[in-house]
């Protein structure tokens, strides 16, 4: 012992070792959360489920389907479970004893039985999602007890009793979903201050809505039909309700006064009278209840328009500055409620009501509609586009949608599904994280953000090339909205062109207006209103080349002072006056050496691209062949370059490798 003193005192190195050997604190990177592991293997091995769900031993639990660990993989934060087929009820002394959980989602299962009453022990719970399940019994009192929620959704279960007035607990509750169950009885007279989305309908419900849930729409308490108050129909139209005085003093005193001086048969007519005129009334009354009762239920969608939205600053579903609710949203007919079609092949777990319930943002508005960035709870991230002003009949969209749908290839950005409505018209797509085309090339670089390189505009130019060839030449589709917002970019810079095919969605022609003629993209020949073409596609094509050339966007107003020519125009104007130089982004020319050749090949590829004439355009698979010949030539000039130096005996480098 004394020699290893010795030796740590001559080498502090040495002693380090020692310390991260003998620390238990240096191994926790590696670390597994062994008691939570168990818990886990418990709870899969006691409820029956499908084989989606695939727990390996070999594998650290923090990487199993579902579960989502802390960065010391010591304790499990989250765990995801949705649609995976479990059946028959929540074991006890299993989930509940996850005493770290911040996120459980259980949703879209079988679940049954009661919510177990360890529960309680997940007082770090912040989202809890057991919606479409089989949950029965009161009220789960357990829940009440988990301070930290802030979005509970028991909706499409079983459940019934009362709502306790015990909810107020939840102090920082922000989301309470418990539509489609059996909940009886009197809301709460009061609501937790933090409440944002609220939804009780299509229950069992009585009475009067207490004013402090009068901030929210009647569609989160449709359903009930003993419910009344505002939002709702009034609880006594014809007379004042027993809180509020009335504001007609009674009469019968002075009537018994009056009747003394008249006969009996007079009395007696005027009580038959009034009595066939209360009768009258009455009738009345029941018949234009029960028709307003039966356009109420005719009209009401099953639920209302949620989500997190709001506390992210925007809305999935909205019209301007206010949010649009599900009545909107949901046709009139039963069959279209909640129906969200996923394309043959493709197996999702989610359905409208997720994406109606997930946080969004606004991604952009242009001439198709507008488009949103959806975070389901469980992460996933798709892009749901809301279709307006389409004039296609229910059976000519299905059928375009199919067409659509079919479409595969890496430089096209899929379509998931799509919903249609007699109002709404919504395309779910896949999330491209990387942001467009446009965001990148001209978005603010004053936090010091570097321009866009020559190479990655190359690579961008080449991947819209190849999506676009497989439309033109494999699908026989016309893409009709090329520009480089609908340019998504992967983190490799390999792009992926999206929002394709849909101009046959608004008829037979497509105005200057439509999605087809973005500003400064549309061909000469769309001015007719013609309909799009291939050859319009290819003349787009070569102005979004002119972008990746030039650096200038070409929807802004003016280019180089004249606000009456556009981008090709400007160029072909440059180009005349052998001032070539002058039309290449200011960026490319100063930050890149030796590549001024291959950027007056690209040139000349989007030059032709853009001729005034349709049928002096190529076709779009030749232009795909030009760029992958640039492409090739430039490989063998560059791998030549950079092998001439280590050739030459005097260490002189090429005249690219000069810097003036």
């Amino acid at each position: 012992m004394a020699m290893f003193t010795g030796i740590m005192n001559k080498n502090p190195f040495f002693y380090l070792i020692f310390l991260f050997l003998t620390n238990p604190s240096s191994s926790s990177i590696n670390a597994e959360p062994i008691q939570d592991r168990q818990i886990l293997l418990s709870f899969i091995s006691l409820v029956p489920h499908s084989n989606r769900i695939q727990w390996h031993s070999n594998q650290s639990a923090c990487n199993w389907v579902g579960v989502g660990c802390d960065a010391n993989h010591s304790s499990v934060l989250s765990l995801r479970l949705p649609g995976s087929g479990f059946v028959g009820p929540i074991p006890a002394n299993t989930i509940g004893k996850l005493s770290q959980l911040r996120v459980l989602s259980l949703r879209s299962n079988r679940f049954t039985g009661q919510i177990p009453s360890d529960f309680s022990n997940l007082k770090l719970l912040r989202s809890l999602y057991l919606q479409g399940n089989n949950f029965s019994g009161d009220f789960p009192i357990t829940i009440l007890d988990l301070t930290h929620l802030t979005r509970l959704d028991l909706s499409t279960n079983n459940f019934t009793g009362s709502v306790p007035f015990s909810i107020n607990n939840l102090t920082h509750l922000t989301g309470l979903f418990l539509e489609k169950n059996g909940f009886s009885g009197n809301l709460p007279s009061d609501i937790p201050s933090t409440l944002v989305n609220f939804n009780i309908s299509n229950n069992h419900l009585n009475g009067s809505i207490p004013t402090t849930f009068s901030s929210f729409p009647a569609s989160a308490f449709a359903g009930n039909d003993d419910l009344c108050g505002l939002p709702l129909q009034s609880c006594n139209p014809f007379f004042p309700s027993p809180a509020s005085p009335s504001p007609i003093s009674p009469p019968e005193k002075p009537t018994l006064m009056k009747s003394r001086n008249l006969s009996k048969a007079s009395i007696v007519a005027i009580s038959i009278g009034s009595g066939v005129l209360i009768l009258l009334l009455l009738l009345l009354l029941v018949l234009c209840f029960r028709r307003k009762q039966r356009r109420v239920v005719s009209q009401k969608p099953p639920a209302t328009v949620r989500s997190a939205a709001a506390e992210a600053g925007g809305s999935m579903i909205e019209t301007g500055t206010s949010s649009t609710s599900k009545d909107d949203i949901v046709g009139s007919s039963v069959e279209e409620r909640n129906k969200l079609v996923f394309f043959e092949g493709l197996n999702y777990s989610f359905d409208l009501e997720d994406l109606l319930r997930a946080s969004a943002e606004v991604l952009g508005k242009g001439t198709v509609g507008t488009s949103y960035k959806a975070v389901l709870e469980e992460g996933t991230a798709v892009v749901v586009k809301r279709v307006k002003d389409v004039i296609l009949s229910k059976r000519d969209f299905l059928i375009q949608m199919e067409i659509l749908g079919k479409i595969r290839h890496d430089n096209v950005v899929s379509l998931m599904a799509y919903y249609y409505s007699t109002d709404e018209k919504l395309l779910v797509s896949d999330y491209v994280p990387a942001g467009s085309l446009s965001s990148l090339l001209h978005g603010n670089r004053s936090s010091g953000r570097a321009p866009l390189d020559w190479d990655n505009r190359i690579t961008i130019g080449l991947s819209v090339a190849r999506g676009l060839a497989h439309l033109h030449v494999t699908e026989n589709i016309v893409h009709g909205n090329i520009k480089a917002s609908n340019v998504l970019l992967r983190h490799n810079y390999d792009a992926a062109v999206s929002d394709f095919g849909l101009n046959p969605l608004f008829g037979n022609t497509s105005p200057p207006n439509r999605a087809a003629a973005a500003a400064g993209y549309r061909a000469p020949e769309l001015m007719a209103n013609l309909k799009p073409t291939l050859e319009s596609d290819v003349y787009s094509y070569g102005v979004l080349l002119l972008e990746l050339l030039t650096g200038k966007s070409p929807n802004q107003s003016s280019i180089g002072g004249d606000e009456s020519v556009d981008l090709p125009r400007w160029v072909q104007s440059v180009v005349r006056e052998e001032w070539t130089a002058e039309v290449f982004d200011v960026d490319l020319m100063r930050y890149e050496n030796g590549v001024e050749e291959e950027m007056v090949q690209l040139l000349q590829i989007a030059m032709a691209c853009v001729s005034h004439v349709p049928n002096q355009r190529p076709l779009m698979k030749d232009v795909l062949r030009l760029m992958e010949e640039m492409m090739n030539r430039l490989q063998i000039i560059r791998q030549s370059s950079d092998e001439q130096p280590s050739k030459e005996s005097d260490g002189q480098t090429t005249p690219r490798d000069v810097t003036p």
